[in-house]
């Protein structure tokens, strides 16, 4: 379960204080994937940053007790002046999983041939998403995080296949996306929030979501 306990989150802008969660509180049960639709600029990816652990809430309590990922295609926690190679070895002994699985589940899947042995501040945006997308799949969690605002590959071969057993896997796994377009959300989840003014308006259905989502904005 991952749990938001009467968090709040904002920042100073230059101008105003941008409120980003008013005391907000939710849950988010394995085996219930949810959607969050909001407008761009609102605090989509600050929200996922928090489910992730890697940004504080001002006040209130993040609970996790399962596995979160970090955020689909998050470069954070990959050193560009190492190798694939080595950041996937790497992260591999921080999750406590076999550094030979984890290196080679990544070449075999982001197929990125000899550049998989270079330093990965060396490669093309798209390059580095293959890389960290199959990073995730590797690692193997209880909920997912995807933020539509993170870099994607374009990549048709690579897509096809991580999609395959991202869908796979999703078949016992929870995923929480955010985005701002409702056919996004269609595609992991059935209940969905709305994000407005800070508060996070939460139904069971993606069709209630989208009707509040439509009307305010």
């Amino acid at each position: 379960m991952l749990e938001f306990d009467n968090v709040s989150k904002s920042f100073w802008t230059g101008r105003q204080r941008k409120v980003i969660l008013d005391r907000a509180s939710f849950r988010v049960e394995l085996g219930r994937s949810l959607g969050i639709l909001a407008p761009n600029g609102t605090g989509k990816t600050t929200i996922i940053n928090m489910m992730a652990g890697l940004e504080k809430p001002d006040e209130g309590m993040i609970r996790r007790t399962c596995r979160v990922s970090f955020p689909l295609g998050f470069m954070g926690g990959v050193v560009p002046r190492h190798s694939a190679r080595e950041n996937a070895r790497y992260i591999a002994r921080l999750y406590g999983l076999d550094p030979d699985y984890v290196e080679a589940f990544c070449r075999w899947l982001c197929g990125i041939e000899e550049y998989f042995d270079r330093p990965v501040g060396t490669y093309s945006q798209g390059m580095k998403a293959r890389f960290t997308f199959s990073l995730m799949l590797a690692l193997d969690f209880d909920i997912y995080l995807i933020d539509e605002g993170m870099p994607a590959t374009t990549d048709v071969a690579f897509n096809r296949k991580a999609g395959a057993i991202l869908r796979e896997r999703l078949k016992s796994a929870t995923v929480v996306v955010v985005s701002h377009q409702p056919q996004v959300l269609e595609k992991f989840c059935r209940s969905a929030a709305v994000l407005r003014d800070g508060r996070l308006h939460m139904f069971e259905t993606l069709e209630e979501a989208r009707r509040l989502y439509d009307y305010v904005s």
